[in-house]
Parts: structure tokens; C-alpha cells; sequence
């Protein structure tokens, strides 16, 4: 749909989210599995967020952050997921200018939030292995609680930027997103004007909320591992070389199709490709993050146990 702005030229009120398929039968198929995939994110996710409030011996700040973790995965894939969801059943795959707009923001704020989430999650490793004796007074709880204010307000402030710039571009038709959701390099691809300044700005969020953090992650793991080589039981060393591993392959899902997406020019802009390297960092990393960081722990395991006891 168009609203004319003035004599020669529409502005679109609304946008079609093309999504994977126009076959009804894969359709179907696709919303069984994607509903299945996104009730297990949830429900893997918020048993982590009720472990973490109802167990005492979990109010740390391992498991703090853990929690925020969870609750940003579970706010992930609530943003585009549910959407895609009915819009893969329904004839009607449109989506508000304004309801673009704020998934757009949500979504963005979301996965920024958790970029700077993994640095302090590993500051947190670093400082449990490094200097375990000092764990407790470096990392006291208003740290922490300044720290998880710190990735809210940044994350949520980037992305305002990012959505505002992608959004005030000139949208006069087509409005057909090659999308299964509101992502800025999809919409901003149907901008009537050369959007060479908007990519340059995505590229300088992207260097200090995606490259920025993931150099310190790298930093962090580094120092861990050699913390860990001095470890004398071998047995001990083996357990933290794959709990670190288990961690940065999941840290790898969500950074690499982030700096993909973002970080390249307009014009290698890949429609169908896009979509599938999105489900990565969107669908499937929030439903690992709940089984590399949180389900294979034994103190996890011990408060299931406890509550299921009760």
C-alpha cells in the first residue's frame, strides 16, 4: 500500500514479508519445525531463568548473567519468530510500517545487548579461573548489576541509531521484503536513494558492538587457556578445554553471520542466502545457548533435581 506525500511521489504504509516459501505444503512443514524449534528455545531458556530464581546456591554472578543471557534469547526469537509463525499459515504475510519499524528496533537492541553480554561473561570466566580467590570482591553484585545496566543501555541505544537511519530513507515502492522478518539490510535494500551513508554507519556499530567485543572475547578465552594449561590435573584440564570450546563455538554462531550481515557492502547483498545465515544467529543459537552454557552444569542439573523434588 502507498500514501502519496506530495504530486510525483508514494511513500509505502506497509511492507510484505516474502518469507522462505510460497508452497503451502512447505509451508506447513516449515511451521512445524520452526514451532518446534522456537518452543524448545523458550522453554530451555525460561527453565534456566526459574532454576536461577528459585535456587539459592545459583545467586551468582556466573549464573546472573546466565540469566540475562536466557532472557535475551527468549526475547529474541519472540521478536520475528511468532510472526513468522502466522504469517506462514495466513495469506496475509504484511507488516506495518510502524510494526516494521519497532521489530527492526527490538530485534537490534536484543542482539546488541547480548554481543556486549558474551565480553562480560567471559570477564566473568577470565576472572573465575584467573583469580579465583579475588572472584567474589572483583565481581560483587553492584558490579554486576552496573555491568548488565551497561549492556541494556548500550545495546538499546545503537540499535535507536541503527533503526532510525535504516528507516528515515525514502521507501516509495517496491515493498516486497525478501525477508522473514524486518532485518535492516533486507528493508534498506528497497530504498529509493543511494544508502551509501547508512552502510557506513552500520559499519562503525558494527566495529564497536560486534568487532570490538568479539577481539575482547578472543583476549579473555586466550588468558583463560593459559590459566588452564597450568591446571595440574589433566582430567581438569580436559574439562575446561571443552567447556571453552563448547562456549566459543556458540560465541562463533552468533558473531559470524552478525559481521556478515553488517559489515559488507549493499551491493553483495544476498536475499536468499540471507535468510538462512539469520536463522543461525536468531533460531538456533538461542536454542544452544541454553545447552552449552546452562543444561550440560552440573549445579544446573542439581537444582532441576531439587525443584522436580519439591
Amino acid at each position: 500500500m502507498l500514501i502519496p506525500p506530495g504530486q510525483n511521489q508514494s511513500w509505502v504504509s506497509e511492507f510484505i514479508l516474502l518469507g522462505f516459501s510460497s508452497d503451502p505444503m512447505t509451508n506447513r512443514t516449515l511451521f512445524s519445525a520452526f514451532l518446534l524449534l522456537y518452543l524448545s528455545s523458550v522453554l530451555g531458556n525460561g527453565l534456566i531463568i526459574t532454576l536461577v530464581c528459585l535456587d539459592m546456591h545459583l545467586h551468582t554472578p556466573m549464573y546472573f548473567f546466565l540469566c540475562i543471557l536466557s532472557l535475551l534469547d527468549m526475547s529474541y526469537v519472540t521478536t520475528t519468530v511468532p510472526q513468522m509463525l502466522v504469517h506462514l499459515l495466513s495469506r496475509s504475510q504484511t507488516i506495518s510500517f510502524a510494526g516494521c519499524w519497532l521489530q527492526m528496533y527490538i530485534f537490534g537492541a536484543v542482539g546488541l545487548t547480548e554481543c556486549i553480554l558474551f565480553v562480560v561473561m567471559a570477564f566473568d570466566r577470565y576472572v573465575a579461573i584467573c583469580s579465583p580467590l579475588r572472584y567474589t570482591v572483583i565481581l560483587s553484585w553492584g558490579l554486576c548489576t552496573q555491568l548488565s545496566a551497561g549492556t541494556w543501555a548500550c545495546g538499546f541505544f545503537f540499535s535507536l541509531i541503527h533503526t532510525f537511519f535504516t528507516m528515515r530513507l525514502p521507501y516509495c515502492g517496491p515493498n516486497r521484503v525478501n525477508h522473514y522478518f524486518c532485518e535492516g539490510p533486507s528493508v534498506r535494500d528497497l530504498a529509493c536513494m543511494d544508502t551509501h551513508v547508512i552502510e557506513m554507519v552500520d559499519l562503525v556499530i558494527s566495529v564497536f558492538m560486534v568487532v570490538a567485543p568479539l577481539s575482547l572475547i578472543v583476549a579473555s578465552y586466550i588468558r583463560i587457556a593459559q590459566a588452564i594449561l597450568k591446571f595440574k590435573s589433566m582430567q581438569a584440564r580436559c574439562k575446561a578445554f571443552s567447556t571453552c570450546a563448547s562456549r566459543l563455538t556458540v560465541i562463533t554462531f552468533f558473531y559470524a553471520p552478525a559481521i556478515y550481515l553488517y559489515m559488507r557492502p549493499n551491493s553483495s547483498y544476498s536475499p536468499e542466502q540471507d535468510k538462512q545465515i539469520s536463522l543461525f544467529y536468531n533460531v538456533f543459537t538461542a536454542l544452544l545457548n541454553p545447552v552449552v552454557y546452562s543444561l550440560r552444569n552440573e549445579d544446573m542439573k542439581r537444582a532441576f533435581l531439587k525443584v522436580m523434588g519439591r
